[in-house]
């Protein structure tokens, strides 16, 4: 039997290097070019089972040779996989319609690729014999009852390839046993009859409320379905309204064909709301009308689609403050937080560290084909007493670099990388008054207040945002431009 070969393209060398050295392994047979030009010319020559493309290369850019690739009948049926460090929103969707299957980010962990990657392939092979069941039941009706008894199993053999995929979002994903993690499984195994309730899960940064989204989702009747997640913040204001309900052809410059938008991409699914609290106001009267109506009009139509969509959003904002002060509606507070599910820091569920850290040194380890090592006692106090301000995500973090300064050997304190925010230092210059220190001009003013918060924070701007008591957008807007 033939090894499936997979061709990679990647204008990075190092990136070419480590996917082969990650799939290699696999059985898979490794094709590997750097730039779009040569990609094409290999996929038709050598007809490959998957490819992995970079988004960025010379010449011809990713979206170009993947828009080549399904316009062409030899190559059209091959499954197309964007492994890109582009992750905004809409080089997302243009992945997807350009024809891709999956878009993963960089950097990207090994497990991730190889489980996506093996996925797609047998997707794609059952897909294959999907088509060549029904091939057989144009040609013989003789055997009809027979190609869709066999056309059935392999259809459910999908379902079941798409549960296993679904796996990795469930409750085997929640490390812990603390009273606010049992709370947090509760609320999800409460909820699972409930597929059409709205939820509101609240918490700080890095305390896993997408993965408390996902879980809700993939143990609910949707399960079945598209999960949407979209990041509030990160989405253009100019292109609000189209993003989330569509547009069609003509509605505006550069609008070439009918797209639909978030909501009907999760039409019988669930959609995501990250960072709900950022939402500008004129999209949350927008978007409390379609969980009202269940129906939205893509820009440019003056038909309305209806819709059967799950919102499930997820802020660490304090909403209730921010319906106070009019940044909020509080008619949409009350439609998204039909149920509320609260998310600990990881301060306050401490008796979970050592299940958590030896967790991600088993996770870390089984991608470099290490095996897990222990954590002795130094480095386990070292850990009980640091504040985590980054949450789970911080403690992921420390694991994996842990793990690469021991080289695989007991963890110790040395190992450890943690960092709180420096303390103050001591004024050794005479105090001065507001008037020395803050500017006249009012921009050059809320630059020097903001810069002084960022500093106060470590950088945090979430934890900046919530000091000044403004939004993060608005000191996005006034942190300096890296080049």
């Amino acid at each position: 039997m033939n090894r499936p070969r997979i061709l990679i393209a990647d204008d990075t060398p190092a990136s070419l290097s480590l996917l082969s050295h990650v799939l290699e392994p696999q059985g898979y047979e490794i094709l590997a070019v750097s730039s779009g030009k040569d990609a094409l010319k290999l996929a038709e020559r050598a007809q490959p089972d998957l490819i992995l493309l970079d988004v960025m290369m010379p010449g011809h850019d990713g979206f170009h040779v993947c828009r080549t690739l399904k316009a062409d009948e030899a190559t059209r049926d091959v499954p197309v996989i964007f492994i890109t460090s582009r992750n905004e929103t809409a080089s997302v969707l243009n992945g997807f319609r350009m024809g891709a299957v999956d878009y993963i980010v960089k950097p990207f962990q090994a497990e991730e690729v190889v489980t996506r990657v093996a996925t797609h392939l047998k997707i794609s092979r059952l897909t294959r014999e999907l088509q060549q069941r029904n091939a057989e039941l144009e040609a013989e009706v003789s055997r009809r009852v027979a190609a869709e008894t066999s056309r059935d199993k392999a259809t459910q053999k999908l379902s079941t390839l798409a549960s296993r995929e679904a796996q990795r979002w469930g409750l085997d994903g929640f490390v812990g046993e603390s009273p606010h993690m049992k709370r947090i499984l509760a609320d999800i195994e409460r909820l699972r009859q409930f597929s059409k309730t709205s939820v509101l899960i609240t918490g700080e940064s890095g305390t896993g409320k997408e993965l408390v989204a996902r879980a809700l989702h993939h143990h609910s009747s949707r399960a079945g379905e598209a999960f949407i997640p979209v990041n509030c913040v990160a989405v253009p204001a100019d292109l609000l309204e189209s993003l989330f309900f569509g547009h069609v052809k003509g509605a505006f410059t550069g609008a070439t064909a009918d797209r639909k938008g978030y909501f009907e991409l999760a039409d019988g699914g669930t959609l995501f709301l990250d960072e709900i609290g950022d939402m500008p106001a004129a999209l949350q009267a927008k978007l409390l009308r379609v969980l009202e109506d269940g129906e939205v009009t893509p820009v440019g139509s003056t038909k309305s689609h209806r819709v059967d969509v799950r919102v499930l959003s997820a802020t660490n904002a304090d909403l209730a403050a921010k319906i106070l002060t009019g940044d909020f509606r509080q008619d949409l507070y009350y439609r998204l937080a039909r149920y509320t599910v609260e998310t600990a820091p990881l301060r306050e569920r401490r008796e979970d560290l050592p299940l958590l850290a030896g967790h991600f040194l088993k996770v870390f380890a089984a991608e470099m084909g290490m095996t897990a090592p222990a954590l002795d006692a130094s480095a386990l106090a070292l850990l009980s007493h640091h504040s985590f301000p980054g949450n789970v995500r911080e403690l992921k973090n420390a694991m994996e670099r842990a793990l690469i300064l021991s080289g695989g050997q007991t963890v110790k304190r040395e190992h450890l990388q943690l960092f709180e925010a420096a303390p103050a230092p001591v004024a050794k210059a005479p105090a001065r008054t507001a008037a020395d220190t803050v500017p006249l001009d009012l921009g050059a003013a809320e630059h020097t207040l903001i810069q002084r918060a960022l500093e106060q924070t470590g950088g945090n701007v979430t934890e900046a945002a919530r000091l000044l008591n403004v939004n993060r957008s608005r000191i996005y807007r006034r942190m300096p431009v890296s080049k």
